[in-house]
């Protein structure tokens, strides 16, 4: 069995973490390695385990085998008070319906560490709640309570953030303003650990990935890695043909290496590198089948779906890949702690 890796230097690492549910395996050896200073967005399909991840890392919840650290110590059962130095929205923020924005981030400070009222008033104009910080938080919008929600998960000005869903309800403005405040925390040196199923904001947003499939890490690295591990061309051809276009493909790039849409729409992936793009094409052309589009890039959705596909991660039991980096680098109430 491969050494897990070494946790020094890490803002928050797991080290063959499980957890079942009855028969059911949430996790099955999770190992994670968030470095400090990054947004790192965590990454699975539905049931995949990333809320029990998130339940465990802030203490909700506890593992039944494996090791958590977080800010570089070992964290437990009896270690909960460290959850001052992190700041975490589980599922949906809960608040106070009654009182106002700024009421609820008051009565959440007075639980926890003792925080200046001007401390306050700067994650109100941070999250863009400024304005409506007098009205009634049951007036709020979906969107405006997971603004409130990050703002009082940074009430004690935390090292390490832990979002679930952060995008959750917020307009395409908002998700920009949320992305700049996102980048502007780890500017300064903070960790911000995203769970997320927006694939497309996360590639957009963070610095380093995971990708998780049935409770085991399957890739985890930078985006820069992720991106370049893949090589990904795109083939559109007439639906009819699209078996005899796959097999051919196949016998150019090799077994296993082309998947056909779901819809009967003739588009085939191949994994192949990007440069051999045009000699797929001629491929199909000397077998008499002419494309009607031909695509090469990459995007992390469609490393996501290779990766994972609704099935357990190909290798067997604790099988994952680390990728090395290129060029450079239930519900809880949010707020000091989880």
């Amino acid at each position: 069995m491969t050494a897990a890796p070494p946790t020094d230097g890490l803002a928050l690492a797991t080290r063959g973490l499980h957890k079942r549910y009855g028969s059911r395996v949430a996790l099955a050896g999770l190992d994670l390695s968030v470095p400090s200073g990054v947004v790192y967005g965590f990454l699975g399909p539905n049931g995949a385990g990333k809320t029990t991840t998130m339940r465990l890392l802030t203490g909700l919840i506890h593992p039944d085998a494996g090791s958590i650290e977080v800010l570089g110590r070992p964290f437990g059962r009896r270690d909960r008070h460290r959850l001052f130095e992190v700041g975490a929205i589980i599922e949906a923020p809960a608040f106070y319906p009654y009182l106002s924005g700024r009421e609820n981030l008051r009565a959440l400070a007075a639980t926890g560490a003792p925080t200046p009222r001007s401390r306050i008033e700067e994650l109100l104009e941070l999250v863009g709640l400024r304005d409506r910080a007098g009205d009634r938080v049951s007036g709020y919008s979906l969107g405006m309570k997971q603004r409130l929600g990050i703002a009082a998960a940074l009430l004690s000005d935390p090292r390490l953030l832990l979002l679930d869903e952060p995008a959750n309800g917020l307009d395409p403005a908002g998700i920009v303003a949320m992305r700049d405040t996102l980048r502007h925390l780890a500017s300064r040196g903070k960790t911000v650990f995203i769970s997320s199923h927006i694939l497309a904001e996360i590639q957009q947003l963070a610095d380093q990935a995971g990708i998780i499939a049935s409770g085991r890490l399957v890739r985890e690295g930078s985006i820069q890695a992720l991106l370049a591990s893949q090589g990904l061309v795109r083939v559109r051809v007439a639906a009819e043909e699209a078996g005899r276009a796959a097999a051919i493909l196949e016998a150019f790039a090799g077994p296993g290496s082309v998947s056909a849409s779901p819809g009967d729409d003739g588009w085939l992936t191949v994994r192949v590198d990007h440069g051999r793009a045009a000699a797929a094409n001629r491929a199909l052309a000397e077998a008499g089948i002419y494309a009607s589009a031909l695509e090469s890039g990459n995007d992390l959705e469609s490393i996501f779906l290779q990766l994972t596909g609704g099935e357990p991660s190909p290798g067997g039991e604790g099988t994952f890949t680390r990728m090395p980096d290129v060029d450079g680098p239930g519900p809880t109430a949010p707020g000091s702690g989880a």
